[in-house]
């Protein structure tokens, strides 16, 4: 009889950046940032099916070049020093070129569910090595909520959780060129203002903390990137011009964009927005706190998990 596998069906939240300083150029080539990400109800939908045996085989539709879904499954298993076949059918819903991290959050999805479906126990530490040499974002995704992150985006520390606010996401169909964007930011190996901008951004970040511990409404930095994406693409800032008039408390594009979003005071103000931008391009999403992200996985994997941990720890091991 055919082994029917273990399967789940995970939704993974993609992220806006609440500020973004870019630094300088690092030696390793990366930039040094300062960011804080936070995580959003917006989310591709990933199904796992996974069969235990001795070959290794991996699965992923549709087929995408390059795809991080393979990458992190084929890091993964070699960690594990275990096969077996993995197959992961996605259903896009984050843009691509958006400046969501919905790639990211894709990869950070099977480093999360693929060893809780093995019953293989792989801790936290190399989970963020692999995640790390996957892509800058994707760290972040093993831990959700909202989180500070230093270097190239890759050293990460939590903020305090908050009730869901809303945001009016506008995803317009505009690919955003990240290496375009760094090489118009023209950011060396040193910046003589970095010191400036440390100390404006740790003032916003305990801004953050304090508001988030009061359960206040997350104040929004500044991105560097504007200065230079609104420049190539004169849409996007007539689009941020949009949701300041519409009523939204602030507005920021989200990484190097093109996303962008709106925090607003009242439901009525962003639904207004909302049909003013064209529903097809504008889209209401919420944040989701650490407490939230944990537990969309625990329910997603609960016939396969063994207590409530984290990372999420396999009944097979």
């Amino acid at each position: 009889m055919r082994d029917p596998g273990r399967r789940a069906r995970m939704r993974a939240p993609a992220k806006v950046n609440l500020g973004l300083k870019v630094l300088n150029r690092r030696p390793d080539g990366f930039h040094e940032l300062r960011t804080v990400f936070q995580t959003i109800s917006l989310g591709d939908i990933l199904d796992f099916e996974f069969t235990a045996g001795r070959r290794t085989l991996i699965e992923a539709t549709p087929a995408i070049p390059d795809n991080l879904i393979v990458r992190a499954a084929e890091a993964l298993f070699d960690k594990m020093r275990r096969g077996g076949a993995l197959r992961v059918h996605l259903t896009k819903k984050v843009p691509m070129g958006g400046g969501l991290g919905g790639g990211s959050s894709d990869a950070a999805a099977v480093l999360l569910a693929l060893p809780v479906l093995a019953g293989c126990r792989v801790p936290l530490e190399s989970l963020l090595e692999i995640a790390a040499g996957l892509g800058s974002d994707v760290p972040f995704f093993l831990l959700g909520g909202a989180a500070v992150a230093l270097g190239r985006g890759t050293e990460l520390y939590p903020l305090p959780d908050t009730p869901p606010q809303r945001l009016l996401l506008v995803t317009p169909d505009v690919q955003v060129s990240t290496p375009e964007a760094y090489r118009a930011l023209g950011r060396g190996l040193t910046s003589a203002g970095n010191i400036n901008y440390i100390n404006r951004f740790q003032a916003f970040v305990w801004e953050v903390g304090g508001r988030q511990a009061r359960r206040g409404r997350p104040p929004v930095f500044e991105n560097d990137f504007e200065s230079v994406v609104f420049d190539l693409y004169p849409r996007l800032k007539s689009i941020k011009r949009e949701l300041l008039k519409m009523g939204a408390s602030s507005a920021i594009l989200s990484g190097s964009g093109s996303a962008l979003f709106g925090l607003f005071e009242s439901r009525a103000g962003m639904e207004a927005a909302r049909d003013r931008l064209g529903r097809n391009l504008a889209v209401p999403v919420r944040t989701v706190s650490r407490s939230q992200f944990r537990s969309l996985w625990w329910r997603s994997l609960a016939p396969h998990m063994d207590g409530r941990e984290w990372p999420p720890r396999s009944r097979y091991a």
